[in-house]
């Protein structure tokens, strides 16, 4: 029976706490698992090598920063595999391309494309337990490239489909969460969430998963348990709907503080502006967020949109360009918002569930900037000095004085 084990940064962050992570390792290994470890990066190590590139330019060429923060992965998986070797399980230390997982070529986040699978299990059919690294891939045409921020989440998801195996995902907290527990000391574990929750939580600012590792476990069913590197605590499993027995209205509340509000003010309202806007951004690889267009006024419009931070420097001077070539008045960059969160699987059958969310802003003086719904959540861009004060707030009024579910067992 296979199993693919992810640790993450922190959870490989010193020596000490790889030979954490490989003991639990050899448990999976003594109780019958072919296992396949995938690392991250120590933790801090990727920031460290971005911020050395951007001392040298500000926009450095995006195959050299793949080129750069590939090393992290590669330097935790060796460490990695020399100390189980020490600990007397032979172990093999792969890198992306070693496998391998094969991308397409948006350098710094590629999407993958296939992944060889061969190699790996010659390797535990010999008796090693390979240790793949996180995050990186590679081109048809041997480009290494990145997976994008959280992207070992998807290699381990990747491989985990590969093998037909579960994936145990090891962090530096004990599950997921009803909201960050630094934030709400109230907060719950979920024992069970969906992969559709979970998909909309990871992508509105929960730090636990990457977003495109759940949209790759929902497409093929990879069961997922997130739990701590530091305890034997069960934590939260991942699962197809079908499997999670409460579908409450509201099982979280996110908060993302990541994100930076760009204005266009005063664009001309005619066909195809909204186009050269977005068209320019996505040539750029930028994903846009939560887009506000105002009612014309005298043939004048603003329009506003949210990007990742790590992209508002580029997206700003993609913008700025823009403008000048449709005769907007002036773009403005605003870095202090905040995007918080609602999200539930039983939205899709109750109601109120907006009201309650914004006469809990409202009680609290908090304006709303945007407003952007699914079937499964509602988010509001707000001040960002406001977020913590909304997350438990809403936690309150909707998880602290929600119903539980209690199961009774009857003979």
């Amino acid at each position: 029976m296979h199993l693919v084990i992810k640790f993450g940064g922190t959870s490989v962050g010193s020596l000490e706490r790889i030979e954490n992570a490989a003991r639990k390792v050899i448990e999976k290994v003594k109780e019958g698992y072919k296992v396949v470890v995938v690392s991250s990066a120590m933790a801090g190590e990727t920031d460290r090598l971005i911020n050395l590139a951007r001392h040298l330019d500000n926009f450095p060429p995006e195959r050299e920063v793949d080129m750069l923060i590939s090393t992290g992965e590669q330097q935790a998986i060796a460490l990695f595999a020399i100390t189980l070797n020490k600990l007397g399980y032979p172990a093999v230390s792969l890198c992306g391309w070693q496998v391998p997982i094969i991308t397409d070529h948006v350098h710094t986040k590629a999407r993958v494309r296939k992944v060889g699978i061969q190699r790996i299990k010659n390797l535990l059919k010999e008796g090693y337990i390979p240790v793949v690294a996180g995050f990186q891939g590679v081109t048809e045409d041997w480009e290494i490239t990145t997976l994008g921020r959280g992207g070992s989440d998807l290699s381990a998801v990747v491989l985990a489909h590969a093998l037909g195996a579960d994936c145990e995902i090891y962090t530096d907290v004990e599950g997921v969460f009803t909201a960050d527990p630094r934030i709400v000391p109230q907060a719950r574990k979920i024992p069970r969430i969906s992969y559709e929750e979970m998909l909309e939580m990871a992508s509105l600012g929960a730090k636990v998963m990457q977003a495109r590792s759940i949209e790759f476990a929902m497409k093929y069913n990879v069961r997922i348990h997130v739990r701590s590197s530091f305890s034997d605590e069960e934590g939260t499993w991942i699962l197809p709907e079908e499997e999670v027995m409460e579908k409450v209205a509201v099982r979280a509340i996110t908060l993302d503080t990541k994100e930076s509000r760009i204005t266009v003010v005063r664009v001309p309202d005619r066909p195809g502006i909204a186009y050269s806007i977005f068209k320019a951004l996505g040539d750029a690889h930028i994903v846009v967020d939560m887009i506000v267009q105002n009612v014309s006024h005298q043939g004048y419009t603003d329009m506003s949109f949210t990007v990742n931070k790590t992209d508002a420097d580029l997206a700003e001077s993609i913008v700025r360009k823009v403008a000048a070539e449709i005769g907007a008045q002036e773009v403005v960059r605003d870095d202090h918002v905040a995007k918080i969160s609602v999200v539930g699987i039983g939205m899709k059958s109750s109601y109120g569930t907006a009201a309650k969310m914004f006469e809990v802003l409202y009680k609290n003086n908090i304006n709303i900037m945007a407003i952007s719904t699914s079937e499964i959540k509602i988010s509001c861009l707000i001040d960002s000095k406001y977020g913590e004060l909304a997350v438990r707030e809403l936690h309150s009024a909707f998880i602290e004085e929600g119903e539980e579910v209690k199961v009774i067992n009857e003979t």
